[in-house]
Formats: structure tokens, C-alpha cells, sequence
């Protein structure tokens, strides 16, 4: 360590001085540059509306959502058409296998007995399908008296209603346009589109139930967000069918079975 300056009148002023120097230079030197910044953003900004006029989410060369929404599902398309070709060569190794391996011929036996209980099989049977779609418009566009736009769409609660019904029904399988909805499932109104098992849909929502015919109806009809919906399909025009039959087929899902998060 230096000795002290002997010609320092107060070596511990100096040194707590030199000490706070530092500090006070930093404060300034960010108590000058936050303004630079903020007045520079703050100018690239007006240009840039300028140069603009204002619209720049408006832009034609800006990509539209509805493309953007095409464009992925065309890759979920594709990804699909893989992951179906990928289970089928998987399969046609688990039969040839268990042709050779009693061992492998239990497991898949024992697999394949589960595929029901987790809707992995096509199921056809009597039940209820019920679909809702839009109202429409007339003929210049306008909405019905009174209406909002909100009024005149199938909303997510709306879909969700009539499953909640259909599974108090005691269906025993329930699909929803191509696809069948298992537990997991999770549909979801982006817009006017639906998204299930990331796939978009537009109305009309069809929604199909294998069981009991006479005690799914019964279920819809004490649903207190489809007896809302039925109100609305009289006031606006919304569509809302049931028709029961001896006969509908729900497919087999074909969706991811691990679940990697949860809400």
C-alpha cells in the first residue's frame, strides 16, 4: 500500500472523492444518453409513419393472416400425410414381428384391446349429430336488426355447450367435423375459424355422438348454453340441427397420445 501524501491536508477526503468519482460519472453519462435515445426512437418513429402515411400494418406487401393461416395448414397437412405414412410402415413391423415373436404378439394384442377405450378405433353406432353454423347475411350485407356482429357467429362456447351435452349424455364416442375428440382435445374459435388438433375449420360445426339417441337429446336440451344458442338461431337466423339416427360413424383418432403440457 502507497503512504500517504504528506502534503495532503485530509488523505481520507481524498480518497472517498476519488472513490465517488466513478459513480457520478456514470450517472451522467446515462443521464445524458436515456434523452439521446428516446428523441432518436422517437424520430425514427415520425419517419417512418411519415414515409407511411400511416399505414404500415396496411402495407400490400404486408402477408394477410388468412394467408398466413393457409400457408399452416398446408404444412400441418403435410406433416400429417408423414406422421399417417410413418404409423402405417410402424404397423405393418408390429405385425411382422409378432408373427415370429410370441412374446411381441402379446404386447400387440394387449395394445390393440386398449384402442377403443382410448379412441384409437372407428366406432359406428347409433346417436345424435348436431351442427350450428353462422346466420346469414341479407342481401346487402347489413345484420339483422338489433344484432352485433358477435350475435351473428358460432362462438367457442357455443361448440364446447354442445360436447359438454353430448358427453353428459353418456356418449360413448364423440367426433367433431373429420376428427374424433378425446379427452385431451381442446377445440378453440381463432376468428370465425375453429382450431382442433391443429386443424382450422369454417362453419357450419358439425359435431357427432355414438349412444343413446333418446338420453343425449334429453342432455342437449337441459344444456343451458345450447337452450341460449336456440335463442339466438330464432332471433338471427343462427343454424342449429339435431337429427338422431340408427347409424353414424365416429372416426378413430389419430392425434398425438403424449401429453407434453397442461393448462
Amino acid at each position: 500500500m502507497a503512504d500517504p501524501d504528506p502534503t495532503d491536508p485530509d488523505p481520507t477526503a481524498s480518497h472517498r472523492q476519488a472513490a465517488h468519482a466513478a459513480p457520478r460519472k456514470r450517472q451522467l453519462f446515462w443521464k445524458i444518453c436515456v434523452p439521446v435515445v428516446c428523441v432518436v426512437t422517437g424520430l425514427l418513429l415520425a419517419t417512418t409513419r411519415a414515409v407511411s402515411e400511416g399505414n404500415e400494418l396496411r402495407r400490400g406487401d404486408t402477408t394477410r393472416l388468412s394467408d398466413l393461416v393457409r400457408s399452416a395448414q398446408a404444412d400441418v397437412d403435410d406433416a400429417a400425410g408423414a406422421r399417417d405414412g410413418l404409423a402405417a410402415q410402424l404397423a405393418a413391423l408390429q405385425d411382422q414381428a409378432a408373427g415370429s415373436d410370441s412374446d411381441v404378439a402379446d404386447v400387440v394384442e394387449q395394445s390393440r384391446a386398449l384402442e377403443a377405450a382410448a379412441g384409437l378405433s372407428e366406432v359406428t353406432g347409433p346417436g345424435v349429430r348436431v351442427t350450428l353454423t353462422d346466420a346469414p347475411r341479407d342481401s346487402d350485407g347489413k345484420f339483422p336488426a338489433g344484432a352485433s356482429p358477435d350475435d351473428l357467429v358460432v362462438h367457442q362456447q357455443d361448440v364446447q355447450s354442445v360436447l359438454n351435452a353430448l358427453w353428459a349424455g353418456g356418449a360413448t364416442a364423440v367426433g367433431m367435423q373429420d376428427q374424433r375428440v378425446v379427452n385431451t382435445s381442446a377445440p378453440r374459435c381463432i376468428g370465425n375459424t375453429l382450431l382442433l388438433h391443429g386443424r382450422t375449420y369454417s362453419p357450419p360445426y358439425q359435431m357427432t355422438a355414438i349412444g343413446d339417441p333418446a338420453r343425449i337429446e334429453a342432455a342437449l336440451a337441459a344444456e343451458p348454453g345450447v337452450r341460449t344458442f336456440k335463442q339466438y338461431a330464432v332471433r338471427y337466423g343462427l343454424g342449429y340441427t339435431q337429427d338422431a339416427s340408427d347409424s353414424f360413424t365416429v372416426p378413430a383418432y389419430t392425434g398425438q397420445l403424449r401429453t407434453k403440457f397442461a393448462n
